[in-house]
């Protein structure tokens, strides 16, 4: 019998497709499953949504929930982690991260990843998920982190790098990025094979075929035709003009590179459609639903559950029954790809299976792809700096690396802007000296 804690089980609905996924599992079904968060209300409301997925299944799962406090009796004995926390949620945090940038003429749109946003989130949420990670590493240290929670690459860096836990990032992109593709330019999606490797949310799909024929000539030519070029403009244009689709959504790449969002030309909104302040808006929806749905789970009707697509529940059960898995794991770069920095996490197609996790070797990205992820990990690296290092020039460094950051912002413009989040974030920051 496995045990599995969920770290951040008041994120209710992601809680239900990845536990409820697992609870399908025959190798699973009768796991031990501790929930813990912070937050009370949110936390009973996702027992109650599980427990009652155990009944409607017939599982035999035993499900316990553990408050903050109680997070060394939560992880005792655990095999498996999957977290999935947001440090300092919509309100304060994300209204921090986006409306003071704004003061400074500095617009985002989801600011989870990179940007000034990313940087905060990661510099906000390392610290807590170090402390977690120094009670695993007393009382379950041989259990296998999977970490969901952005920025994914900063992160599980951190982790990876201060931390003796095994730990692998997963990020939804990467297995939904070429059949999401192939449907954006009405292309068939059966018999689909692709590669993708890169950096997380940066990550290329370097081939794409079906039924044994390269689709990139096609997948080019219909991308540059006028009733598909807006469906996804950011990531086509880059597409243009590097050669490859990036994996993730044009409105998160547009704020990864300089290119697209500028004051100085505002008409590449329009242009691109580029939704600015997007995620604020998510996270409003995401409450509301969240409102609904505790009104309807205290009225314990039966919920059904099918097993989704989520990694999570497959690399369980790979690791459980020895029948493996393949899926997009973001980990150390051990000379996986050979021109990105020794030590950066890097995205690359993973096995799972009973010895583990074990990442393939991809070689040399094309140059142009490689030198885009480097400015990107740049900032990650300078970040993962400042959180385990307390500096705050390095938070500085970070956000003048940035391609967006910089591409707005003079030096002293970054320095006032990064003094002033670290003010308003209070308490959810350390004390940088």
């Amino acid at each position: 019998m496995s045990k599995i804690v969920f770290l951040g089980a008041g994120s209710t609905v992601f809680a239900r497709n990845v536990l409820g996924d697992a609870l399908h599992v025959p190798a699973l079904n009768d796991a031990e499953i501790a929930l813990l968060d912070i937050d009370a209300d949110r936390l009973h409301i996702s027992d109650v949504m599980l427990q009652n997925i155990v009944r409607n299944l017939g599982a035999s799962a035993r499900v316990r929930t553990y408050l903050g406090d109680d997070a060394a009796e939560a992880f005792a004995g655990a095999d498996y982690v999957i977290n999935a926390i947001q440090v300092g949620g919509y309100e304060p945090s994300t209204v921090i991260d986006f409306e003071i940038p704004k003061k400074y003429g500095l617009r985002q749109t989801i600011a989870d990843t990179l940007g000034i946003g990313g940087i905060f989130r990661a510099l906000r949420t390392i610290p807590v998920m170090l402390d977690y990670c120094r009670i695993m590493e007393r009382v379950s240290p041989d259990a296998l982190l999977l970490n969901y929670s952005n920025p994914m690459a900063m992160l599980t860096g951190a982790l990876l790098r201060a931390t003796s836990i095994r730990t692998v990032g997963l990020c939804h992109s990467v297995q939904v990025c070429a059949p999401h593709l192939c449907r954006e330019l009405d292309l068939p999606t059966d018999d689909l094979r692709w590669q993708i490797a890169g950096i997380n949310h940066q990550g290329w799909l370097l081939e794409i075929s079906r039924h044994g024929k390269d689709l990139y000539p096609e997948i080019k030519r219909r991308a540059a035709l006028p009733e598909y070029r807006m469906k996804d403009a950011v990531r086509f244009e880059l597409m243009k003009w590097f050669g490859y689709y990036v994996t993730e959504s044009s409105e998160h790449t547009a704020e990864y590179v300089p290119w697209f969002i500028r004051r100085d030309a505002p008409e590449l909104i329009e242009r691109f459609p580029i939704p600015l302040d997007e995620y604020p808006r998510r996270c409003v929806d995401q409450i509301a639903r969240w409102e609904k749905m505790r009104a309807e789970l205290l009225e314990d009707r039966p919920i059904a559950h099918a097993r989704g697509h989520e990694y999570a529940s497959y690399i369980l059960e790979a690791i459980e029954t020895g029948v493996p898995f393949t899926f997009g794991g973001n980990v150390r770069n051990t000379g996986l790809i050979t021109n990105l920095p020794e030590g950066a996490t890097v995205e690359v197609m993973c096995v799972a299976d009973r010895t583990g996790i074990t990442p393939t070797h991809v070689g040399d990205l094309p140059p142009q792809c490689a030198a885009l992820n480097r400015t990107n990990i740049n900032v990650q690296e300078m970040t993962i700096e400042a959180a385990l290092s307390g500096r705050r020039e390095a938070i500085y460094q970070a956000a003048m690396l940035d391609p967006h950051t910089a591409a707005e912002l003079t030096i002293d413009q970054i320095v006032a802007l990064c003094d002033e989040l670290i003010d308003a974030h209070g308490d959810y920051l350390p004390a940088y000296r």
